[in-house]
């Protein structure tokens, strides 16, 4: 029984919200961002880089913190954000050129966090978790939603599309041709219905945003310890999600670059990995996999197509049937000698839609030696290894819908 609770969003008036919502901070070049802030004085970014206003953008820790916190108040001040007065769910509709993602923001709960009703498929870093933790406490606030998904559900399918035959309370499109559209759903009868929907769901899991949703967790649990009439209530209970039917979910995969051979020559590391895979030179044809345990390599200039040997290799649980762990396993930790292939700074990972050459492209220009390539993981990959209580490789799945920051703000 997931819990999910509406809230009063903070949020731009109707006629700003193009103009305030933003692109998570990290996407920026640090030429994209000045440029932005210098010609947008309502974009949220600078909110999250306080220093801009003094011409100063190296400030760091509490003092950045606590900045952001004045600049937040400063754009309540002069009214480009306001608070919605009643509790609400906000439907949020994203189209793509391929895609088109409909969902609910909505407060969930740390409880549910807590006892697995949401799960994760991911591991955190602890020094991110603390840094991110800090960030909450000084702030006060979260702009960008953790991404949930679930299994697709007929009645709150129906109250979506109940209020996306309406107008919008935001209907805009960013420079990158996409359209953004949301409704407000503070009707009394429809928040119960939608909070009735929720109970009967399982289980929600985590597509995008494990560090946020696991800083809110701990931030949670740190101010009940300090508040002596703590009740569970609290809005720090509860953290913004976007809930979004798991039909929807777009999940694409990681490329793995690797910057040497580990003393091998190209040759014995092809003889090498003979045991394992069976191995087929494409030469400069531009192979991609079309099956789970087939994998696309590029090494010394020519395009290879590896093929399990399924026969050598023991299938224990829903993890190790996981093309990302079966290349680990197989390739990067005993042949490649990468043993943390979360912090080992030989492997790069990189997800490029736009440059389908990128495993030959980037090893030609020298900055690595080999390059993997694999199917993306499928939602019910994910799903089987959550629910085992297991976790996936880092970097095993680039999921979409990307969310904007500060199209609703949730304070606690």
């Amino acid at each position: 029984m997931a819990i999910v609770k509406p809230f009063k969003a903070v949020r731009a008036k109707r006629d700003k919200a193009a103009l305030v919502s933003s692109k998570s901070y990290e996407v920026y070049t640090p030429e994209m961002l000045n440029s932005k802030l210098a010609f947008n004085p309502y974009t949220f970014l600078h909110v999250i880089n306080p220093g801009y206003k003094y011409h100063k953008q190296d400030i760091t820790g509490e003092l950045r913190f606590k900045l952001v916190h004045n600049r937040y108040l400063e754009f309540k001040e002069d009214e480009i954000f306001f608070q919605d007065e009643l509790p609400g769910f906000y439907i949020y509709q994203k189209i793509t050129a391929t895609n088109s993602f409909c969902g609910i923001i909505s407060a969930t709960s740390v409880e549910d966090y807590h006892n697995d009703v949401i799960k994760k498929h991911e591991g955190t870093l602890k020094e991110r978790e603390l840094l991110f933790e800090n960030y909450l406490k000084n702030t006060g606030f979260n702009a960008e939603p953790v991404l949930l998904t679930y299994p697709d559900n007929d009645d709150i399918s129906s109250i979506i599309k109940k209020y996306t035959k309406e107008r919008a309370e935001y209907e805009f499109s960013s420079t990158d041709k996409t359209s953004h559209l949301l409704w407000v759903v503070n009707d009394k009868i429809d928040v119960a219905k939608i909070e009735q929907a929720f109970k009967e769901v399982d289980t929600l899991y985590i597509a995008d945003g494990h560090h946020r949703s696991t800083s809110s967790c701990l931030l949670a649990d740190r101010l009940a310890k300090e508040n002596p009439n703590h009740t569970g209530k609290e809005a720090y209970n509860f953290f913004m999600s976007y809930l979004l039917p798991e039909s929807q979910l777009s999940i694409y995969e990681f490329n793995r670059f690797i910057k040497d051979l580990n003393g091998l020559t190209p040759h014995e590391f092809l003889i090498e990995l003979d045991t394992i895979f069976r191995i087929e030179n494409r030469k400069q044809e531009l192979y991609k996999p079309k099956e789970k345990h087939h994998f696309s390599m590029y090494l010394n200039g020519e395009f290879y197509a590896l093929y399990l040997r399924k026969s050598l290799y023991n299938f224990t649980d829903s993890l190790s049937k996981l093309d990302a762990q079966i290349l680990y396993t197989t390739v990067l930790k005993p042949i490649l000698g990468i043993e943390d292939i979360r912090n080992d700074s030989k492997i790069v990972y990189s997800q490029d839609k736009s440059d389908s050459l990128e495993l030959k492209t980037k090893v030609d220009s020298g900055e690595f030696k080999v390059s993997f390539g694999m199917l993306p993981t499928t939602i019910s990959e994910l799903k089987e290894i959550v629910d085992a209580g297991l976790l996936m490789p880092p970097k095993t799945t680039y999921i979409e819908p990307k969310l904007r920051s500060a199209l609703t703000i949730y304070e606690f």
